[in-house]
């Protein structure tokens, strides 16, 4: 093919962008002295097809580096060579030698001998370097595809791992397709059936698998290097193009069984890492911009305890942020974000917090963004923690607060029961701000970072020794409680304690007020072996075991009965529009004990019962919440036409929930709670 001579282009849009004829290719890279467009015809090259030098007079405006490069067309690979002066004491890290990969890069080829060292030693690494890929991305066809936008009252978030989620043996899934996008389409039956109504999907930017101890892999993905590509890795498409409508078509097939796509993103840090990190992208091109540095120039400031502090407080990262949020909702499709450690977003720029951060407030104020779900994981890693204070108005927040309180409650904690009261009813001890709502808080048990559901009832004490830290890094405390036993144990009795205990945390997540979230596996009692911490294990221990769905039906029942209870909690509700949410927003809030209207708030005491009911609606709801280790007797409230036993978690199935009409009526003015349980009765007025 002929070599047409390169035109000087435009500095607007950042990326490459094709056109007929050829494609623009614009960077930002404001101290460079010169730099080099490189072209490559496949990703394991380490010779470019073709090398652009760009001129500084003609391909340079301000500090954006930018030519139209006429005969090519999508798919076609390349990067950046960046020249400019090395001197840490000045912030400066230019290395002319690595080949840097686009920010804007719509899609990544990774060679088969992708080598993170190599960008770490001095010299030349473009055979063993992830390269951009330009795409058309006007080029799919949506097929009439428009967000779901349940409202936060009828939504149950479901945490879960691209790859995770379908790449154990048993999926059933044929090997190509195992932890890709495609596969999570083919286990979209099951997500419908639980009856959550939004998967929120762990990292999906390309992120750097390298980025781990030594001979462990990063498996989560907080690791990002490129924030508009989807991790490639995931798709069973072999071609980069391919991965972008793998990854539509996956988001297209959720809308279409009523699931809403949220993302979690990380725009906190990159897989740079500190000063003895690779050189990937970012500090190539403009060291001082992207990043927090130290007093002394040459470190990072490390608020996210990964190395480096993206600088959210620049303009060009705040630019770089909003596009990237802005094509995941217009271009992808997706429906809402999730933030991981949401409060650097807050830092300014020598680090400190600011009261009302510019880009928390423009991702906000966006329409582009207008009536997506924003989840901000509010606090990081340097101490900060903001949950309750983070300020917008749209804005939902990972309770952590939640977590820790529900969970020292149930395993019976002295000092826990006014704090345990406060969560059930969207923590107001919390968010009692103007324009505060229930939904607030996102309400959790478990996450990806930390014990699953299994077990923090099977486990006192982590064991990441697997992770190669010496069994240091992790959550300190879990507030967990094995019931009696470490570890997996054949004891009858613990085995049944430790379900009732999952029920406990089940029913306490799912019927308190706010948005619950339920995180891969809960339902099938998934099990890292004691493991909270399993960021670099991509095996059978962070993998969706699909052999139990069949011993583990009975909890996916709970759980799927749980959630028809919350969004039908108006026992004459005929149009299944009244969620437990709606209900809660007009009830009037009665505390008891084992006595009516004499709860226990001291420090010894490990029970409480609560009534509520609501003007205009038709039901009342009587709850009791015992994790002493001995059957407690509470009074009943009357009831007209008798109270009926929605859930027990002391209950064998189907006995341990069930729905307004299938529920059985409690004889009697007392009602016995078994040791560490929870009962939900029901009446209509």
């Amino acid at each position: 093919m002929p070599r047409h001579p390169v035109h000087r282009g435009h500095p607007s849009p950042l990326g490459a962008t094709p056109h007929p004829g050829g494609v623009n290719f614009s960077i930002w890279a404001r101290d460079a002295l010169s730099v080099e467009l490189v072209l490559f015809d496949r990703a394991d090259d380490a010779r470019p097809s073709r090398t652009v030098e760009l001129q500084r007079a003609e391909h340079r405006t301000y500090h954006y580096w930018h030519v139209f490069v006429p005969g090519l067309a999508p798919g076609q690979l390349y990067g950046w060579l960046v020249h400019g002066p090395f001197d840490p004491s000045r912030g400066l890290r230019f290395d002319g030698q690595k080949l840097l990969l686009d920010p804007y890069a719509r899609a990544v080829a990774v060679p088969r001998g992708y080598d993170r060292a190599a960008a770490c030693r001095p010299g030349d690494n473009a055979g063993t370097a992830m390269k951009a890929v330009v795409a058309d991305v006007r080029r799919y066809d949506w097929e009439g595809d428009h967000p779901v936008r349940h409202p936060y009252a009828r939504t149950v978030f479901y945490e879960l791992h691209v790859r995770g989620f379908t790449r154990h043996p048993s999926s059933g899934l044929p090997e190509r397709e195992r932890g890709t996008y495609a596969g999570l389409v083919q286990k979209i039956p099951h997500l419908v059936d639980l009856g959550v109504t939004a998967v929120e999907l762990m990292p999906v930017f390309q992120f750097d698998p390298q980025d781990a101890p030594p001979g462990l892999v990063n498996h989560w993905g907080y690791s990002p290097v490129a924030l508009f590509a989807p991790h490639a890795s995931y798709a069973a498409a072999v071609d980069p193009l391919g991965t972008l409508d793998e990854f539509r078509d996956m988001v297209k097939a959720l809308h279409r069984a009523g699931l809403e796509v949220i993302l979690d993103v990380v725009y906190n840090h990159t897989a740079e890492g500190d000063q003895r990190g690779p050189t990937l992208s970012y500090r190539g091109l403009d060291n001082r911009a992207y990043y927090l540095l130290g007093n002394d120039w040459a470190s990072y400031a490390n608020y996210s305890g990964c190395g480096n502090t993206f600088k959210a407080s620049h303009p060009v990262v705040r630019r770089l942020i909003l596009d990237s949020l802005r094509y995941w909702v217009k271009v992808m499709h997706v429906d809402g974000f999730r933030f991981d450690l949401a409060s650097i977003l807050s830092r300014d720029e020598t680090g400190k917090p600011q009261r009302d951060p510019p880009i928390v407030w423009e991702i906000e104020s966006d329409p582009a963004l207008a009536g997506t779900k924003l989840v901000a994981e509010a606090w990081d890693a340097a101490g900060l923690y903001q949950v309750g204070q983070w300020v917008g108005e749209s804005w939902k927040e990972w309770n952590g607060t939640f977590r820790d309180d529900v969970r020292s409650f149930l395993k019976s904690d002295p000092g826990a029961v006014g704090r345990f009261a406060n969560r059930l009813f969207g923590s107001p001890d919390i968010y009692a701000g103007e324009l505060r709502e229930p939904e607030q808080s996102v309400n959790f048990l478990c996450c990806h970072d930390g014990f699953t559901l299994n077990d923090l009832v099977t486990y006192n004490r982590k064991h990441n020794e697997a992770n190669g830290e010496g069994n240091r890094d992790g959550i300190a405390d879990d507030h967990a409680w094995n019931c009696g036993v470490e570890g997996p144990s054949d004891d009858a009795a613990v085995e049944v304690l430790r379900a009732r205990q999952i029920r406990n945390g089940l029913a306490v997540t799912l019927l308190s007020s706010g948005v619950p979230m339920l995180a891969m596996g809960d339902e099938v009692r998934r099990t890292q072996l004691g493991n909270n911490n399993a960021y670099c294990h991509d095996s059978e221990l962070t993998w969706m075991p699909w052999d139990a769905l069949e011993r583990h039906a009975d909890l996916r029942r709970f759980i799927r009965t749980l959630i028809k209870l919350r969004f039908s909690f108006d026992p004459e509700s005929q149009d299944d529009d009244r969620s437990l949410q709606d209900y809660l927003e007009l009830a009037e809030i009665r505390w008891h004990g084992v006595h009516l209207d004499q709860p226990d708030w001291s420090y010894d005491s490990r029970s409480l019962a609560v009534g509520f009911s609501a003007h205009g609606r038709s039901g009342r709801i009587y709850c009791a919440f015992n994790a002493y280790w001995e059957a407690m007797t509470f009074d009943l409230p009357p009831a007209r036409t008798g109270w009926r036993r929605l859930v027990d978690t002391a209950l064998a199935s189907p006995d341990d929930a069930r729905t307004w009409v299938q529920a059985r009526p409690v004889e009697g003015p007392t009602l016995r709670v078994e040791p560490r349980s929870v009962v939900v009765l029901g009446t209509r007025v």
